[in-house]
């Protein structure tokens, strides 16, 4: 059984990002634990109940972060609760926000949660996962040392339904088309990923450690 740690900066990402990968870990069976750095504005807050119900993860731990000022927060401050969160669930796969991502937020969190990945300190990770966020990855300024490389990619043909369910309560948080935070264009992003892998619909992610024991 895999037991799995979804780190969420805000909320949507974990559905804009591995939703339909979250949905295929437990419908195996396995552990789905999600860390939430910050809960956005009240609306957001609101939508995230009814997400994470919708979800039933295993567990959930809310950081309460201020969003939009993790940038200014010391990451002596920001490392310790994501820490002692990864510690308490010891996952053995991690999934992440892409170092990149337009949002200073997502750039702030994964610098903290780099420093929750060394083998030496948390030997039960075993697989480290960066996700693909729409507006937020594909904004990134396209520097070689930023790209984002789709090298892992999840199959959640059967999942993809129960995913647009669940991007549906966050449907006031999506923008209209042809901007890239609405359904149309989500739906494509995840054909495109899907049509990479001989499959109808897929999430990407950039692999950063896989550990075979």
């Amino acid at each position: 059984m895999n037991r799995v740690v979804v780190i969420a900066v805000h909320p949507d990402d974990e559905t804009l990002g591995c939703g339909g990968t979250i949905l295929k870990f437990l419908s195996q069976g396995d552990e789905v634990h999600c860390i939430l750095v910050t809960k956005g504005n009240d609306e957001q807050a609101r939508l995230w109940e009814r997400a994470k119900n919708a979800y039933r993860f295993t567990s959930v731990i809310e950081l309460d972060f201020p969003e939009m000022e993790l940038m200014d927060i010391s990451l002596n401050k920001l490392i310790p609760p994501i820490s002692d969160g990864i510690r308490k669930i010891q996952p053995n796969i991690l999934i992440i926000p892409n170092r990149s991502d337009a949002h200073s937020d997502h750039r702030a969190v994964f610098n903290a949660v780099a420093s929750c990945t060394k083998a030496f300190r948390y030997p039960f990770i075993e697989q480290v996962l960066m996700m693909e966020v729409v507006s937020e990855t594909d904004f990134a300024l396209p520097l070689p040392e930023g790209q984002f490389i789709a090298n892992y990619f999840v199959d959640i043909s059967a999942e993809f339904e129960s995913k647009q369910r669940i991007l549906k309560i966050y449907e006031s948080e999506l923008l209209p088309y042809p901007q890239t935070r609405n359904m149309s264009t989500i739906s494509a992003l995840n054909r495109y990923r899907g049509s990479l892998i001989n499959t109808e619909y897929a999430e990407a992610f950039m692999s950063l450690k896989t550990i075979v024991r």
